[in-house]
């Protein structure tokens, strides 16, 4: 038998209401994103019946623990008793985080083609950058 997995995504932050790239910016969600993370938490508790016997697993980023609380407190569970694991952390957008995609074509004109021309493979410029497919082997042993 195959084990039960769900993934739920962190609640909006203001960097995602503004098109930024997160990245591994350490932001906060916000009350969207509080709401939502509620509103999961109590959608997942009536998908898995007892939420007790499964083993809850977060990227160790506030907006992810964050979300996890909130999620476990709308399931009745102890909003702490999870556990993280750093492979989970989102993909590094290294010297691209914190702007949008208008912000650095504004910046750089043209820096954002190659993405578009092969966003799995492409790395953004900067120390500890990824592209999508670093990312799958960073989290694949997972």
């Amino acid at each position: 038998m195959y084990p039960l997995v769900y993934i739920a995504r962190h609640g909006q932050t203001q960097w995602n209401a503004e098109g930024r790239l997160q990245g591994q910016a350490d932001t906060d969600i916000n009350e969207l994103g509080r709401e939502q993370a509620t509103q999961n938490g109590r959608r997942l508790a009536d998908l898995i019946g007892n939420a007790a016997d499964f083993d809850f697993v977060a990227s160790p980023m506030r907006r992810t623990r964050e979300t996890m609380e909130l999620m476990r407190a709308a399931m009745g569970l102890d909003p702490l008793a999870y556990r993280t694991d750093p492979r989970l952390v989102e993909l590094s957008f290294g010297d691209w985080q914190g702007f949008t995609f208008a912000e650095l074509e504004k910046r750089v004109p043209g820096s954002t083609k190659s993405r578009r021309a092969a966003k799995w493979d492409f790395q953004p410029p900067g120390e500890g950058a990824e592209s999508y497919e670093m990312l799958l082997e960073r989290i694949k042993p997972w």
